[in-house]
């Protein structure tokens, strides 16, 4: 799976135009502040909502969510995720008769054929995965892999929800926050 980049600039900036120009000459420091304010904002309510999108917990998507800040003559704050197929031990895991349940895109569902502990169920035993959960690749049961959810936080944060929260909180803060600046500084 490739990576995603989405790259987001606002055309309201375009705007403002010599204005613009003089406060980036006169005042430098402080279109990248805003930029990092707003972008700040913004990836609080990414990570918002792409827990509530993905149902994996909040620290994992907060470590999967990179961020590149804007500073000198760079005016972009970037947020760059990677990730492959999630494995099934980040969605809260657990064994049951058919298989183990998780709860991929924040809905709990069954995963048949896949086991976390060795043995005759109820009584299960040995098996230590590491709170992995395990799918035979053979009948043998001598060949096993990580089972995976089918979700990939890449796609999910361009999609849905999450995109609809950005698009909501970024635009109209920083069209709010540079005029704001600008009026203040540049006459």
């Amino acid at each position: 799976m490739a990576d995603i980049e989405i790259r987001w600039a606002d055309a309201e900036l375009k705007k403002f135009g010599d204005r613009l120009k003089r406060l980036e000459t006169e005042f430098p420091k402080v279109l990248p502040r805003i930029v990092n304010q707003v972008g700040a904002r913004a990836k609080t309510q990414v990570v918002r909502n792409l827990t509530a999108q993905t149902g994996l917990p909040r620290a994992t998507i907060f470590k999967a969510v990179d961020v590149s800040l804007a500073g000198g003559k760079k005016l972009s704050y970037e947020m760059v995720t990677r990730g492959g197929n999630v494995r099934l031990k980040f969605l809260s895991p657990r064994e049951t008769r058919a298989g183990v349940s998780a709860v991929p895109w924040g809905k709990r569902q069954v995963f048949g054929g896949t086991f976390m502990h060795g043995g005759k169920f109820p009584n299960r035993h040995g098996g230590n995965f590491g709170g992995h959960v395990m799918r035979r690749l053979n009948p043998s049961g001598t060949k096993l892999t990580q089972a995976r959810s089918g979700m990939f936080i890449p796609q999910e944060m361009t999609t849905g929800r999450t995109v609809a929260a950005f698009e909501k909180v970024a635009a109209p803060l920083l069209k709010q926050r540079v005029e704001a600046a600008l009026d203040k500084l540049i006459p």
